[in-house]
């Protein structure tokens, strides 16, 4: 398969084919972590820039130490030190970063479709680092990758997703990928945090815990968004974590070697108990790791892609 898209905006418009040629490629780069030198000479010469309207430690550094191994130039760019707060647009900024020659964008915002905008009034490469309720592409990418390389494979699986649906753009990435990949989905959540005719997406629905564990292969854990409960609809932080949280008694009821999953930053003793989230079913960490390979092939192909549509 030859890439050629310049821009990587989300899972939805992906093919199977398209999300597993970027799998294959992350393979090939998890390697370069493990040398004693770890850079490679991929992206020379280009330069990236890290555009970050919404706080993050773990995906800003992520995609910084990724593009630093490519040998990329990094400028990272915070909102709140740029003159964004001045009142310049996101499309006067894009157009602004373009005239200084980079060649991609990295972009986390609060609104959904901020890349997507971006995207269309620059000729750059854009990645979307999560973008409102929309989608995180890569760490859905990160995720996936880490199921298959801990069990062998994605198709067939049976993946739970537990928490924050509503609100959560790794949900929406992880469904988009793991349902084109052949994994049965089911989400768990609160009635009040699971989005209206979220079936629609290929998932089933359950409001039982116990019953999202049961058959479960890996179960991805996301953070309760407290902050965006404007009405007080949210559950108490300990009524969620008892009808809601992994514990270690839930997880002796599910299948023996079940993955433990989170995107971070996680709140123990709501979501997830620190026993269950220290302890050997938890992967959490190598997604931390795997995170720099699929930024890493991330970063390449879009690269690539840019080049040849200049042609």
């Amino acid at each position: 398969m030859i890439w050629t898209l310049k821009d990587l905006l989300g899972l939805e418009d992906l093919t199977r084919e398209e999300i597993k040629f970027i799998l294959d490629t992350v393979a090939s780069f998890k390697e370069v972590s493990s040398r004693e030198i770890k850079k490679v000479p991929a992206l020379r010469g280009k330069t990236v820039v890290n555009l970050f309207y919404e706080p993050s430690t773990r995906t800003r550094v992520s995609f910084e130490v990724a593009a630093k191994r490519l040998s990329a130039d990094v400028i990272n760019i915070v909102a709140e030190s740029s003159s964004i707060i001045k009142g310049e647009t996101l499309i006067d900024t894009g157009r602004n970063i373009q005239a200084l020659k980079a060649d991609i964008i990295v972009i986390r915002h609060s609104c959904s479709g901020a890349a997507i905008l971006l995207s269309k009034h620059i000729d750059i490469s854009v990645v979307n680092a999560g973008d409102g309720w929309h989608e995180h592409p890569t760490q859905a990418l990160l995720d996936i990758f880490t199921l298959q390389e801990k069990l062998g494979k994605i198709d067939g699986l049976n993946v739970s997703i537990v928490g924050d649906i509503s609100h959560s753009r790794v949900a929406r990435s992880n469904i988009w990928g793991l349902t084109k990949l052949g994994v049965k989905v089911t989400v768990c959540a609160p009635a009040m945090l699971i989005p209206p005719e979220i079936e629609q997406m290929g998932v089933r629905v359950t409001h039982d815990i116990d019953e999202a564990l049961k058959n479960a292969d890996a179960v991805n854990v996301l953070r309760m968004q407290f902050e965006r409960d404007e009405q007080g609809a949210f559950p108490k932080q300990l009524e969620y974590f008892k009808n809601f949280g992994i514990t270690r008694e839930r997880l002796q009821k599910a299948k023996k070697n079940i993955l433990l999953m989170h995107p971070g930053p996680l709140n123990r003793g709501i979501e997830i108990s620190s026993d269950v989230a220290d302890g050997p079913q938890s992967v959490i960490l190598e997604q931390v790791t795997n995170g720099i390979a699929v930024r890493m092939a991330v970063l390449f192909l879009v690269a690539q892609g840019r080049d040849k549509n200049k042609k």
